[in-house]
C-alpha cells in the first residue's frame, strides 16, 4: 500500500503537538540540540538490539560497524560534558524489537537533560508537560516495592528466581522457555509488564513509578538504601510506558563497570559482545555536570493524546509500509 497509516488530520494534530513541545522548552530556555543517528557507538543494554550498517570512514581499510542509534542519550550526554546546558532533542531512534501496536522498530523520541535538577526536579518538569498535551491530572507516584507487594505479594528486593516463577504460574502467565531464564532482572521485568502496568495511569492521571532494584540502574545513581534502589522512574499512561529517566551517573569509571557487566551478560547468553562507547566515557571523564534526564516516545504520547490504540495510526509509514 501507498497510503499512509495515519490520517492527514492526525498528521496535523501530531505537528500541532510538537510545536508545542518545542514552545514548552522555548520557555523553559532548554536548547534545542541535533546529534547522529548513526553513530560508531551504541548501547551495552543486553535488552536492547541495535540496527548496524556499515560505512568506509576515512583512513581505514575495511568498511566499520555503525550502529542506528537506540536513543541519543550517549552523544547528548556528551554535549553536557563540553558545556551545553540544558538541552533536548525530538529524533528518530532504532530498536530491533517486534512490530506491534506500542513499537515500530523506527519512532520518534524526545529526550532532555536537566543540569542541577535531581530526578523528582524532572518528575515534576514531566508532569507539567504531560498536564499540557494530555490536558490531563497531575500525576500520581507509586514505588516499585510497593506496587509488587500489591500485585504480586512480592518483595522485589529480596526475591529469588524460583519465588518469580511461581508467581507467574499462579497468576497463569505463560512464558516461553522460562527454565532458560535464570536472572531476577528478566523475571521482576516480565512480571512487571505482564502483571503491574497494565493497572497504572488510568482515571486521567500518569504514573510515576521509582525506587526499582539497584540491579535495574543502567545509566542512573544509586541510593545505598537500604534497599539500595536506582535513582530513576518510569512513566505510565493507561498501562503504557511513556517515558524512562535517570538522576544520571557521573562517575566514569563505575559507568564503564556496568557496561563490562552488560557485555559479560550479554556472552554469556549468548547474545553479541558490544565495544565500549570510549568517546562516551571519555566525556564522563572530562566531566558530565550533576543531571537529569528523560527519553520520552513522541508517538506513544501521541496515541494517548489523540486516542488511538496502535502506533501505526500516528505515523504515516510504519516500517511494513515504509
Amino acid at each position: 500500500m501507498w497510503q499512509p497509516s495515519c490520517t492527514i488530520d492526525t498528521l496535523k494534530r501530531r505537528a500541532e503537538i510538537i510545536a508545542t513541545i518545542r514552545e514548552f522548552f522555548r520557555l523553559r530556555h532548554v536548547i534545542e540540540v541535533e546529534t547522529p543517528v548513526l553513530s560508531q557507538g551504541t548501547v551495552t543494554d543486553p535488552y536492547l538490539t541495535s540496527l548496524t550498517s556499515t560505512y568506509l570512514l576515512p583512513g581505514t581499510k575495511d568498511p566499520a560497524t555503525l550502529y542506528l542509534q537506540t536513543s541519543p542519550e550517549y552523544a547528548m550526554k556528551r554535549l553536557l560534558a563540553a558545556g551545553s546546558g540544558a538541552i533536548y532533542q525530538i529524533s528518530k531512534a532504532f530498536r530491533d524489537d517486534r512490530l506491534s501496536t506500542q513499537h515500530n522498530p523506527e519512532f520518534t523520541l524526545l529526550e532532555w537533560y536537566r543540569p542541577g535538577f535531581s530526578h523528582h526536579d524532572l518528575m515534576i518538569e514531566i508532569d507539567g508537560l504531560l498536564r499540557k498535551i494530555l490536558q490531563c491530572e497531575s500525576a500520581q507516584c507509586f514505588h516499585y516495592g510497593e506496587l509488587f507487594q500489591q500485585y504480586c505479594a512480592i518483595d522485589p528486593y529480596q526475591t529469588s528466581v524460583t519465588e518469580l516463577k511461581n508467581c507467574a504460574e499462579l497468576h497463569g502467565l505463560v512464558i516461553h522457555h522460562a527454565e532458560t531464564i535464570l536472572d531476577i532482572t528478566t523475571w521482576l521485568q516480565l512480571l512487571m509488564s505482564e502483571l503491574i502496568e497494565p493497572h497504572l495511569g488510568f482515571n486521567q492521571r500518569p504514573a510515576f513509578v521509582i525506587d526499582f532494584p539497584s540491579a535495574q540502574a543502567a545509566l542512573a545513581r544509586i541510593n545505598p538504601g537500604p534497599p539500595p534502589t536506582a535513582e530513576r522512574f518510569e512513566v505510565y499512561w493507561q498501562g503504557m510506558e511513556l517515558a524512562n529517566g535517570f538522576h544520571e551517573l557521573l562517575d566514569p569509571t563505575e559507568q564503564r563497570r556496568r557496561l563490562m557487566a552488560d557485555n559479560a551478560y550479554r556472552i554469556a547468553n549468548d547474545l553479541s559482545e558490544i565495544p565500549l562507547d570510549e568517546r562516551f566515557l571519555a566525556a564522563l571523564e572530562h566531566g558530565l555536570p550533576a543531571c537529569s534526564g528523560v527519553a520520552l516516545g513522541i508517538d506513544r504520547l501521541m496515541m494517548a493524546a489523540l486516542g488511538h490504540k496502535r502506533i501505526q495510526d500516528v505515523m504515516p509509514f510504519p516500517v511494513d509500509r515504509a
